[in-house]
């Protein structure tokens, strides 16, 4: 009996049913960790622990929703005791004091945290490149990107060792790894899924999420994720609606939003054959599709990667070698302390972000960059208000085209941000 490509309810069902012991699962996961080393999708295990809280759950089984199911986290949420390194030199030894809500939330759920898996460094990629710990691959080919910045979350999941993982999204960082290696994402509504713990990256646009094998799993995931936190105050305190009751509702009179406005000339042939397909299928369920505009679109990528770096260089100046985190060795004084650390602690990309942000929000070009972005992200999301209106969804690419090999976009970063360009 094996788990490997298993659902969150099949490997629910198989501990129901004694047909496989929490302890056998954990250990299945571990070895298929091990036979798909060359994936580099973890940074961190977690095995000891791991399998503790099996034995633990044998001896006394649960009905909790995740009670026994392996489950991978992202390497940017803070969890006590193991080491939270967002990929990143700078915090490759951090061992936190506190888990973060994400994460005490699917463990209170049951959930056993197998690991830590890779990403880009400070969730600052598209690719899965920049980790200081080194690139990860797809399991769907050879040199093949799984797509950034939840790339290894992407990876395992792909890969079968585990049903489901956390995921962060700040500009595509779910959604596109995911359609990358061929499972499902979501990035939730901002606020439903509470920060706290959370390394940030651009904190008005981050938000956590889950990454599985279904849409079915990726629902049972966000249903253990969502809770009202007081320690952000940006999370939700309405009512959470149970995210499995819909999954299987009829599509009949739904109507689904058509960008007019959309340049599909740069996409891949085959995903313009996928997407195109995926809408007759919509139609023949019973959907109606309504052509909407979204005139200011085109200036979403611009206006984002101006936006998020500009809160990257606010939220990363944290990182100084003062309080946590990587210290360079025998600096003369404080400020080559703060310049020696970073400099050593920090990647390519990450530094380039910093630059950017820093330079949008100094005097004289703080008006002409950073004021403006904020102004047309406001036109942008009042496009969305208006257009939702009429729709009950609107539905568009995920990514330009499939997997990538590695290497081919990191010498042109400008490439590299486009493929954002429908997240």
């Amino acid at each position: 009996m094996t788990i490997k490509y298993k659902t969150i309810k099949e490997i629910r069902s198989m501990i129901s049913q004694k047909e496989i012991s929490n302890k056998e699962i954990v250990q299945e996961v571990f070895r298929l960790i091990d036979e798909n080393n060359h994936l580099n999708a973890f940074i961190t295990l977690n095995k000891e622990n791991s399998l503790k809280k099996a034995v633990n759950l044998d001896n006394n089984p649960s009905d909790l929703s995740l009670a026994g199911i392996p489950i991978a986290q992202k390497d940017l949420f803070c969890t006590k005791g193991v080491r939270t390194t967002c990929a990143s030199n700078i915090l490759s030894n951090f061992i936190p004091p506190y888990s973060a809500t994400v994460i005490e939330n699917l463990e209170n759920a049951g959930c056993i945290s197998i690991g830590k898996t890779n990403m880009d460094e400070f969730a600052m990629g598209s690719s899965n490149e920049t980790s200081f710990f080194g690139n990860v691959q797809n399991p769907w080919g050879q040199n093949l990107v799984p797509g950034g910045s939840s790339g290894g979350s992407a990876s395992v999941v792909s890969a079968g060792i585990v049903p489901a993982a956390s995921g962060t999204d700040t500009g595509g960082s779910i959604r596109q790894p995911a359609s990358l290696c061929g499972i499902s994402g979501l990035k939730p509504t901002y606020g439903r899924i509470s920060r706290w713990g959370m390394i940030a990256f651009a904190s008005s646009l981050d938000q956590a999420g889950p990454m599985a094998r279904t849409a079915e799993d990726c629902a049972i995931m966000l249903n253990q994720m969502c809770s009202h936190d007081e320690k952000d105050t940006t999370s939700l305190n309405d009512e959470i609606p149970n995210f499995e009751d819909n999954l299987n509702d009829s599509l009949k009179g739904k109507k689904i939003g058509i960008v007019k406005d959309l340049d599909l000339s740069s996409l891949d042939n085959e995903v313009i054959e996928v997407y195109e397909n995926s809408l007759k299928d919509y139609v023949s369920m019973g959907a109606e599709l309504v052509d909407i505009n979204l005139p200011n679109l085109s200036l979403s990528v611009p206006a984002y990667y101006v936006v998020a770096p500009a809160e990257c260089s606010s939220n990363l100046s944290r990182f100084d070698g003062v309080k946590f985190g990587r210290r360079s060795e025998n600096p003369k004084d404080l400020e080559e302390l703060y310049v020696q650390t970073r400099s050593e602690g920090f990647g390519d990309e990450v530094k380039r972000r910093i630059l950017i942000g820093s330079y949008v929000l100094s005097a004289g070009y703080y008006d002409a960059y950073y004021k403006k972005a904020q102004q047309v992200r406001r036109l942008i999301k009042n496009d969305f208000d208006s257009a939702f209106k009429n729709v009950d969804v609107i539905m568009t690419p995920t990514t330009r085209g499939p997997a990538f090999k590695m290497g081919s976009k990191g010498s042109d970063p400008i490439q590299m941000y486009l493929e954002d360009l429908f997240t």
